[in-house]
């Protein structure tokens, strides 16, 4: 499929009766499953038409994200055991081509990272981290499968297969993947799911590796410790390589019983063995994307608990759009919308939403709620203040041309910069620019010095914009000196 080169069209200077506008930094984000095709893709890719049918399909979804402004994706990348690039480690999931460890005949990370980057997004890649699958999926990926290459790392538990967290050679080969993705793609961040142990923990078979590893500790602080391990050195490596490159997790949305959830039910800590606000406090996550499926006073004190330990690190709740659905809850749309408001009160860093289909599908139409009130302008993401202290070099001006039906706007590269920049563009159809003002942002995350506005009504008109540069770690510059343009069917 050829280069896209993607347009960020602009509703531009609209009148928008709306009350407080949306914070101008946020992270907006979606998980997008590929597991079993629920997200992408909905068929396989046997020939050249169906390949590029499988690429347009994922075309749409994030033109559709966009749209509506968002602007992160966590893409399933590991599934169970086996994964969506061509890897020396894992098998090639079947949903892409139809057949185990067979290639579509392109390479969907690399085309999905291009094209969220092409559309100003963020691509971080989610890995299942444990599970393995059933005794029967495991089976169906033959002689590559992690089971029969390295069956001392995994356990069988009930009818599914396990890397064993205890054993310490599993750290080792989950990093293994975490290089060949960070060391092969472009990617903003390695997000991990199932990153505990299983349901109903405590009768996980790994009573023999405890007695050889478990050392004098219990049981319960072992485990935890076993991931604890993992974390750490994970991070460390991918700070290392590439430290611009985000390391996030999903735990449970209830991190542990407090005080004012008492009947808390499952917790990360308690059930699972997961300690996220250690990493957090430790300084080994960038951010945090707690899975807060459920309403009221299961979620409002548990927000406020994980800003209250988060360490000055972004937190993600994660929410719940698939509650909408009749058989999983029958939330109403209003159930999330609140969820997301109180979200902001708190002071979070964003949402993010399970899973991608039921937001394009505008279930109970949480997708036009998006898309015209609470996403109505486009959002910066926040900056990683703990990870890099310098500020890049503000842009050139802003030189504005009249292509016939709309405004090409183009700017010089800061001469002096040498890492990767994206660019928010801001504008006003007023005598100046208020940069500060959400409200004003025309398009953020552009990979390059370009933006074309569409304008179908010639009329006089003035425009005020100016452009700021953003490094890696989303530390904006000043922005460039302001241009005035004006705009008129007539001679002067």
């Amino acid at each position: 499929m050829g280069r896209v080169h993607w347009l960020f069209f602009v509703s531009l200077f609209l009148p928008v009766l709306h009350a407080a506008n949306p914070p101008k930094q946020e992270i907006r984000a979606v998980w997008l499953t590929t597991i079993h095709g629920l997200d992408w893709p909905s068929k396989p890719a046997t020939d050249e038409a169906s390949r590029l049918d499988q690429q347009k399909e994922l075309c749409g979804i994030l033109d559709r994200l966009k749209e509506a402004n968002f602007n992160c994706v966590f893409l399933q990348v590991r599934l169970r055991g086996d994964v969506i690039y061509p890897s020396s480690i894992e098998p090639f999931n079947k949903v892409f081509s139809g057949k185990t460890d067979v290639s579509p005949g392109y390479d969907p990370l690399a085309f999905a990272v291009e094209e969220c980057h092409n559309r100003g997004m963020e691509c971080h890649a989610w890995l299942v981290t444990f599970p393995l699958g059933t005794v029967k999926s495991v089976n169906g990926q033959g002689k590559r499968s992690v089971v029969k290459r390295n069956p001392g790392l995994c356990k069988q538990y009930n009818d599914e297969w396990f890397l064993d967290p205890g054993i310490p050679e599993t750290t080792g080969y989950i990093l293994s993947l975490v290089k060949e993705i960070v060391n092969g793609y472009d990617v903003d961040g390695i997000h991990f799911d199932y990153i505990r142990y299983p349901e109903k923990a405590e009768h996980f078979p790994d009573k023999k590796v405890y007695a050889r590893y478990g050392q004098s500790k219990k049981i319960d602080d072992w485990r935890r410790d076993n991931i604890n391990r993992m974390v750490i050195r994970i991070y460390d490596w991918v700070k290392e390589v590439k430290p611009w490159v985000q390391v996030s997790s999903s735990p449970l949305g209830k991190y542990s019983r407090i005080r004012k959830a008492p009947d808390a039910g499952w917790t990360a800590y308690e059930s699972v063995f997961q300690d996220p606000q250690n990493w957090m406090k430790e300084g080994k996550h960038d951010m945090i994307v707690p899975m807060m499926y459920y309403k009221h006073n299961h979620f409002f004190p548990f927000v406020d608990n994980w800003m209250e330990n988060s360490n000055g690190r972004l937190v993600v709740p994660g929410l719940g759009a698939y509650r909408m659905i009749d058989i999983d809850g029958n939330w109403t749309a209003d159930d999330i919308t609140e969820q997301l408001e109180y979200s902001r009160k708190a002071g979070t860093a964003g949402s993010t939403f399970f899973r991608s289909a039921h937001i394009l599908n505008n279930t109970k139409g949480l997708y036009d709620l998006l898309k015209t009130h609470y996403f109505r302008y486009p959002a910066q993401l926040p900056p990683l203040t703990w990870l890099s202290h310098t500020t890049p070099p503000a842009p050139g001006e802003v030189h504005v041309e009249w292509t016939g039906n709309g405004l090409k706007l183009s700017w010089r590269q800061p001469g002096e910069a040498t890492d990767v920049l994206t660019y928010t563009v801001y504008g006003a159809r007023t005598a100046s620019v208020n940069t500060g003002n959400p409200a004003d942002i025309l398009a953020t995350g552009l990979r390059k010095p370009e933006l074309f506005i569409p304008i179908h009504a010639m009329a006089e008109q003035e425009y005020t914009f100016c452009v700021t540069a953003s490094d890696r770690y989303h530390t904006e510059s000043m922005p460039s000196r302001e241009t005035y343009y004006y705009l008129s069917p007539f001679p002067k």
